[in-house]
């Protein structure tokens, strides 16, 4: 492998995201949300395009983060673990961090769907805080993305985004 790992641990490896990841990311986001693009906050993203990291566990693809930075924020876009309870969700986190840190970014914010009740959990659990609830939001989205479906896991209706943010206050040891 020719990728040098920001973090091994336990046959868990995380490094940047390149070309030869695309077609198993391709296939990822395809299968699981219907395509490549992601809508959030009225915005649809070519995740095929944007920064990223893959975890592979054991040498398998095992999860994928993609981010963008703007204005000193960071929105992650996608986060996907293939292999839920492995630490594969919690190690990209640290990567895409890492990443906003590098970059001078103040804040790291993720949106997830209301029904999407297992991403809050992990959220939150990182260290993340429900700041925001756009109401009716997914309506807008699906006329950008019309692939996003009525009900969502659990048989829960998909209708609101959340915003969670991560604060990343100036590192005080430069």
């Amino acid at each position: 492998m020719d990728r040098e790992p920001s973090r091994a641990d336990g046959g868990l490896t995380v490094g940047p995201l390149t070309g030869t990841d695309l077609a198993w990311v391709r296939r990822l986001f395809t299968r699981r949300w219907g395509g490549t693009i992601s809508v959030s906050r009225g915005v649809a993203h070519d995740t095929t395009a944007l920064p990223g990291f893959v975890a592979h566990l054991h040498g398998e693809p095992a999860g994928v983060a993609t981010y963008r930075v703007a204005d000193r924020e960071c929105e992650l876009v996608t986060l996907d673990s293939v292999r839920e309870g492995a630490g594969v969700g919690t190690a990209l986190v640290d990567a895409v961090v890492e990443a906003a840190r590098a970059a001078g970014v103040l804040r790291l914010w993720p949106i997830t769907t209301n029904d999407n009740t297992r991403a809050l959990r992990f959220y939150q659990r990182y260290g993340f805080d429900l700041v925001g609830v756009h109401r009716n939001a997914v309506a807008g989205s699906r006329a950008l993305k019309p692939s996003i479906p009525e009900i969502g896991l659990d048989g829960i209706p998909i209708r609101h985004e959340l915003e969670l943010e991560l604060p990343l206050p100036p590192s005080t040891t430069e």
